[in-house]
């Protein structure tokens, strides 16, 4: 009777951890199913669509649109890379010691390095709105080319001294070092957290002054909206990569550093923090490119340059369309290199180009404080505003 009580006990914790273990992989089967079905198409394409606009006007390529460039770089490759996670429902690739070590090797690179570009984004914004000094395109290359080295060398140069470490053994992961973890809590999250607020907000505090100073009824609008962007920014970052660093930390205060504690013990909350930090990748987009002025303008031109181009190949040679090659290039607002001080007036400039039977009458409005661009364009018959 006790051996077929032990029996019946035995079975029922096995059914019922099985029942556990089910219900678990439901509940992180409909987490993946909403990261694929909203958010990754939103990642995948927006930065698809940031690469693809700003290389087909690479010809007025700024400094903050390298930056966009790159960063979008980074997020995609991220927001690729999340599919694994997003399949990995049993945490089945962390008992490969392989593909776990090339997995969060390619993570990290990019993880440092979308973080970083983020965090210099913000500093570039501040230290430009406040006139330290302007922008150009050697010093903004140059950049991009420190960022991506310093986050492959703090992937690689930690990931060399763990495997000297730990030579011989063949089920180590690296990246469960609690030296690993510490790094990335530290230099991913805090450090760039601490900046990112900081830099946001004495560019809040710049921009409400200006707005005090400066109450013309076209200045409101941009102030309001850069401030929302700002705000979103911040947010965004905070909330999207917070709860895998706090998952972490926790486990480090602990001293639960082992691999299976960490991630294998706690599937089902491991699973949901990385998507979590995955939508990071995915709402940047949203946030420091669609919301902006800069990429509306050329993505409205991008779309335009296309339709013409479908229109003139579909009806003949002789279309009535203004040919986009003598265009497109002309409704770019430049940014000026040197910023001056927030008191300073709006840049305007008119420029008459004629093209066969249509007069084109672009005038172009930039606002220091924003980079708002306003372009009005007359033809002979129609008129219009971007």
């Amino acid at each position: 009777n006790e051996n077929y009580l032990d029996l019946y006990l035995v079975t029922a914790d096995f059914l019922q951890a099985e029942s556990v273990n089910h219900q678990l992989y439901i509940i992180g089967l409909t987490l993946s199913s909403l990261y694929t079905i909203f958010l990754f198409p939103v990642g995948f394409i927006g930065n698809i669509l940031i690469l693809v606009v700003n290389l087909v006007h690479r010809g007025s390529l700024s400094a903050p649109d390298l930056y966009f460039v790159n960063l979008a770089v980074a997020d995609l490759v991220l927001v690729a890379d999340s599919l694994i996670e997003v399949f990995n429902l049993k945490q089945g690739y962390y008992d490969k010691t392989s593909l776990c070590t090339f997995m969060n090797l390619f993570q990290q690179v990019n993880m440092y390095s979308s973080v970083f570009f983020l965090t210099w984004m913000s500093y570039d914004r501040y230290i430009v709105l406040t006139g330290f000094k302007g922008r150009s395109m050697p010093r903004a290359r140059l950049i991009c080319c420190l960022i991506w080295t310093s986050s492959s060398l703090l992937t690689l140069l930690p990931f060399a001294i763990a495997q000297m470490q730990h030579a011989g053994e063949l089920y180590f992961c690296f990246a469960n070092m609690s030296q690993i973890l510490w790094l990335e809590v530290m230099l991913g999250f805090l450090m760039p957290f601490c900046i990112l607020g900081l830099c946001y907000w004495k560019i809040a505090k710049v921009l409400l002054r200006s707005q005090r100073e400066q109450r013309g009824p076209q200045q409101r609008p941009c102030r309001h909206k850069a401030l929302c962007m700002i705000s979103a920014a911040v947010l965004v970052f905070f909330l999207c990569w917070l709860p895998e660093n706090v998952f972490v930390s926790v486990h480090l205060v602990r001293g639960n550093t082992d691999s299976s504690t960490l991630w294998q013990d706690y599937p089902l909350t491991g699973h949901a923090v990385r998507l979590a930090a995955f939508s990071n990748s995915c709402l940047n987009p949203l946030i420091y490119s669609f919301l902006g002025e800069t990429f509306q303008v050329k993505m409205r031109l991008f779309l335009q340059q296309k339709s013409r181009w479908t229109n003139h190949r579909s009806t003949s040679r002789k279309s009535s369309y203004v040919p986009a090659s003598n265009t497109c290039r002309h409704l770019i607002c430049d940014r000026p290199s040197q910023f001056t001080h927030l008191g300073s007036k709006n840049l305007s400039q008119s420029v008459i180009l004629h093209s066969n039977k249509n007069q084109l009458h672009t005038i172009c409005h930039t606002d220091n404080v924003t980079n708002v661009c306003t372009i009005s364009i007359k033809t002979v018959n129609k008129s219009w505003t971007i």
